[in-house]
């Protein structure tokens, strides 16, 4: 028998929020093993362009490899098709039969729009939920969002408030700032190593059309009036 707790996301970089997030749940609810699970294909759309998931998948595996009770799957990023939750759990459930407890964890603000989620109702028949809370987060927001019987199946982790991001991780790469001490130093590297979060290039037209501009001498009236 063993419990399991499953942590499932873009990781879009992984940071420390997430590994933080992870390890508090698990020794809160004495889990044998955290599994981090990179969705393949988001199943929302997401404001940006998001990583390819074999970098991904390579962040996170960088980022766990150092706890023993971290994992890492690509259950998601082989699937075809949009990463579903549901569809993950119910994997998971035929991979390990005699589970004695699933887990899947995620932060509180990500459960106020569980009604979003595909076969929200289904998600918990499959396991129970971990929400990790930070500092000012009202626990009534949830309970005005999902029925009791949801409620029942959701424990709260409240954690140390990091004020960490992926967006402001990508934010700040792209603005070719530091981002040591906001991920793991081996996540660091293999950012810095692919060229993750940087600008596009602009691409020159391969036959820019010629401007003509006039030319004017301020000495003349048309000068006067054309000056910028």
């Amino acid at each position: 028998m063993q419990r399991l707790g499953i942590m499932g996301g873009t990781f879009d970089p992984i940071h420390y929020g997430h590994l933080l997030m992870a390890e508090e749940a698990r020794q809160a609810f004495a889990l044998d093993q955290v599994v981090f699970v990179p969705n393949g294909r988001p199943a929302h759309k997401k404001a940006y362009l998001v990583s390819s998931p074999e970098d991904r998948y390579a962040m996170t595996l960088l980022a766990t490899g150092s706890n023993p009770c971290f994992s890492c799957s690509r259950i998601e990023i082989e699937r075809p098709g949009p990463s579903y939750t549901i569809d993950t759990l119910r994997a998971f459930r035929r991979i390990y039969p005699d589970l004695d407890a699933l887990y899947f964890i995620t932060g509180a603000d990500a459960v106020l729009e569980i009604l979003t989620w595909h076969e929200y109702d289904h998600l918990v028949r499959e396991c129970r939920f971990i929400a990790v809370t930070r500092p000012g987060f009202v626990l009534e927001r949830l309970s005005a969002v999902v029925d009791a019987e949801f409620l029942d199946r959701v424990s709260f982790l409240p954690i140390p408030g990091l004020e960490i991001s992926s967006t402001d991780i990508r934010r700040r790469v792209r603005e070719g700032r530091s981002v040591k001490y906001l991920t793991p130093e081996p996540v660091e590297a293999y950012i810095e190593q692919q060229g993750l979060y940087r600008p596009l290039p602009m691409m020159p037209a391969e036959h820019p059309p010629a401007l003509e501009v006039p030319v004017y001498s301020e000495e003349t009236p048309e000068g006067l009036k054309n000056r910028p």
